[in-house]
């Protein structure tokens, strides 16, 4: 079995800054980590490699820095890594991302064999979109089960998926490939190991730029290809001020609370 899994580096969002003019999130200086829905996506293929063998190829793209997320995973048990970075990806939205993403995969898959099976987490907690996934799949003419929170149960080419859903959950079958999204799970992604860090940090990681993939459209990626247009990004402020309705009647009260609503623009 040969499974892919798409990962992203992404900043401490304890510590976000937004760029007021680019409405981009501000990188420098600000600590980053492996998106932790991505960390349900690894260890669930390390789970299928380990009940089913096989190899697994992880794919991140961002600034050279990126490849940190690679040998982590590397670390962990995975066979293959590859890092997308090119100043023509910059600023590329989730339609470009998945577009760039899937032709990588294309790509990789005349090196190392068709994949069986593409793990995505669930979304990443510096857009919050949970878009890449779904689109990579629709690039990739494949069906798609997103929100998965267990380990699947794979048997002659189906794979049978426990999902949320807003009104519980519910366990549903696909034909391989196909393409998971991987909510939270019941397991937590494993530690790596001493000889797992001494080999990550031996070997090459290699670096797909544009002229790689030559079936890109130029058009399609970048901040110029990209149809969404950001009008603007912001953190939230919070204030601590509490007013207190205990004076008078409850009818009082309440109508104040309504003045207070309406100032607010809340009603």
């Amino acid at each position: 079995m040969h499974i892919a899994v798409f990962v992203k580096q992404v900043p401490d969002t304890s510590e976000i800054q937004i760029d007021r003019t680019t409405n981009r999130l501000i990188r420098d200086g600000v600590p980053s980590i492996l998106n932790p829905f991505d960390c349900f996506a690894v260890e669930t293929a390390l789970r299928l490699k380990e009940k089913h063998g096989g190899t697994i190829t992880v794919i991140t793209m961002g600034p050279k820095q990126a490849v940190s997320v690679l040998k982590k995973c590397c670390a962990l048990g995975f066979d293959n890594a590859y890092l997308l970075n090119d100043i023509a990806f910059a600023g590329s939205d989730t339609y470009s991302t998945g577009y760039i993403l899937s032709t990588a995969l294309t790509e990789i898959e005349k090196i190392h064999g068709k994949a069986d099976l593409i793990l995505v987490g669930k979304q990443a907690i510096d857009g919050d979109t949970a878009q890449v996934g779904p689109i990579i799949s629709e690039f990739l003419d494949l069906p798609q089960i997103t929100c998965a929170t267990e380990l699947p149960e794979i048997n002659e080419g189906i794979a049978s998926v426990t999902r949320e859903t807003p009104d519980g959950t519910e366990k549903v079958r696909v034909s391989l490939p196909a393409l998971i999204s991987v909510s939270k799970t019941k397991y937590e992604l494993r530690y790596e190991s001493l000889g797992g860090i001494v080999r990550s940090n031996r070997r090459e990681y290699p670096v797909l730029t544009l002229k790689d993939l030559p079936s890109l459209e130029r058009s399609q990626i970048g901040h110029s290809g990209s149809p969404t247009v950001t009008r603007e990004t912001f953190t939230p402020e919070f204030s601590s001020e509490v007013i207190m309705l205990d004076e008078g009647s409850m009818k009082d009260n309440a109508a104040r609370l309504a003045s207070v609503f309406h100032s607010a623009g809340l009603l």
